[in-house]
């Protein structure tokens, strides 16, 4: 596997300052704040703030503007609009995901602003003979936002192996940051494998088997409304109504799942 390469490598050598600044300015607290505000953002996704509690949740995991952040399968980019430009200045950020399909939405942000997002680096994950990969033990923090159901999936041993490599990929003293749908911990764990729901324990489980130390946990991301047994899984509730107009109105107003929101360490 070939070493992690820049993508739109000419764009980011021309990126403006102004085109960056405007996230990077003052202190790290205020250029987050400045990133998260930025009317460059999807109105879409600022509509999601509410649930998804980005300032909360990236001081939470210790985010800083000049670490190298990897987000694992960012999927359409809800996390990449945020952390590409406040990491542009003095950090690096890389999208991690199975290729080619895992990164056509950063590749979209990519093509629609270049000056915004051309510095962002793309990594297969998990990486086929010929992908850009992350190189072991260079990166300062790992997140992955709601994915560690989808390898549950796959079986334990495969999200096993995902946990495992992220373990691989940080430095020693690194973070990890998971934020995953919550299943009570009194329910069937049957249901992991078809609700879209996990364990914290079950996530633990998985993250202190590869070399993790739990570090902490939040409930910044908590909704205490979502019950976890709904009939299509958590796909039932918003965004993805799954059950259509059926009623729809109640699942607004549950609003998105309940969370785990948990930070661990490779230790030094």
């Amino acid at each position: 596997m070939r070493p992690i390469l820049p993508i739109l490598a000419l764009a980011a050598a021309t990126v403006p300052l102004a085109a960056t600044a405007v996230a990077q300015s003052g202190t790290p607290k205020q250029a987050l704040a400045a990133a998260i505000a930025s009317p460059a953002r999807t109105p879409a996704n600022v509509a999601r703030d509410r649930y998804r509690h980005p300032a909360e949740t990236l001081t939470f995991f210790g985010v800083k503007p000049s670490d190298t952040v990897v987000e694992i399968w960012p999927s359409g980019g809800w996390y990449t609009e945020i952390l590409a430009p406040y990491l542009a200045r003095s950090g690096s950020y890389v999208a991690a995901a199975p290729l080619p399909n895992g990164a056509k939405g950063v590749q979209a942000l990519q093509a629609k602003d270049a000056a915004r997002y051309g510095k962002i680096r793309i990594a297969g994950f998990p990486a086929k003979p010929g992908d850009a990969t992350v190189p072991n033990g260079s990166a300062d923090v790992v997140l992955t936002f709601r994915n560690a159901h989808n390898w549950r999936f796959g079986g334990a041993d495969q999200a096993q192996a995902m946990f495992d490599a992220m373990f691989a990929m940080l430095k020693p003293g690194g973070t990890l940051g998971v934020v995953e749908h919550r299943l009570p911990e009194a329910r069937d764990s049957a249901a992991e494998e078809k609700s879209g729901y996990l364990k914290e324990s079950t996530v633990i489980g998985f993250a202190t088997k590869a070399g993790f130390k739990l570090a902490g946990r939040s409930e910044v991301n908590a909704n205490p409304r979502d019950t976890a047994d709904w009939p299509q899984g958590v796909w039932t509730l918003p965004p993805s109504y799954r059950l259509g107009d059926t009623d729809r109105a109640k699942y607004a107003a549950i609003g998105e799942s309940d969370r785990m929101t948990l930070r661990f360490v490779k230790p030094r």
